[in-house]
């Protein structure tokens, strides 16, 4: 697989809607039951090194699904502008689930609100007092909907309480280390802060 652009450098809006899944040939497993197309795949580890928060990230995945992040991972909760997938990685690697979504210029509040729907509902996390899920908008993703977990990936055209509650169930708490406490706040995910 080639090198992917750096997905930290901006979040510049992409030039046409989102395109809809596509598993170019590679070995997946598609949602049963799903109302739209949801591809769950597992990827190789990328690593987990920290890297200062002035770098740039080049990850094998789309979205990413492990690799070097920064020192600071973000609250787990819902956002309203992109998170960098720099600390976004970091929180991979506590176990949470980071669900993002595109939905072009036309936005898709509806869907928007079904997946806040779905993350309020969730069921208790036996681990932390709290749920490390991270629901937030990603201009650079080339569809519209997605989930990721350290090592795992969903990919749909759709928001799909059964696609993303099967990805939740198979993947959520499985990253390299539990962290329950929530990160810093988006005004400090660069600032010097040490969060490690």
């Amino acid at each position: 697989m080639g090198s992917l652009p750096a997905r930290d450098a901006a979040y510049e809006p992409m030039p046409n809607e989102p395109m809809p899944v596509d598993t170019g040939g590679k070995d997946v497993s598609m949602v049963e039951d799903a109302r739209c197309t949801a591809v769950i795949e597992s990827h190789t580890d990328e690593g987990a090194y920290h890297i200062p928060c002035t770098s740039a990230t080049n990850y094998q995945t789309v979205p990413p699904s492990s690799g070097n992040h920064f020192g600071c991972w973000p609250e787990y909760r819902t956002f309203d502008v992109p998170v960098p997938w720099g600390n976004l990685v970091h929180a991979l690697e506590h176990g949470a689930v980071v669900i993002v979504y595109n939905c072009g210029s036309a936005g898709c509040p509806d869907e928007v609100a079904l997946a806040q729907n779905f993350v309020d509902n969730l069921p208790p996390d036996t681990a932390c007092p709290a749920h490390r899920v991270i629901l937030a908008p990603d201009p650079t993703l080339d569809v519209r909907w997605a989930a990721t977990a350290w090592t795992w990936t969903l990919r749909a055209d759709c928001f799909d309480a059964v696609a993303f509650g099967k990805f939740y169930t198979d993947h959520y708490g499985m990253g390299r280390e539990v962290v329950c406490s929530g990160g810093a706040p988006f005004a400090n995910l660069c600032d010097g802060v040490t969060c490690i």
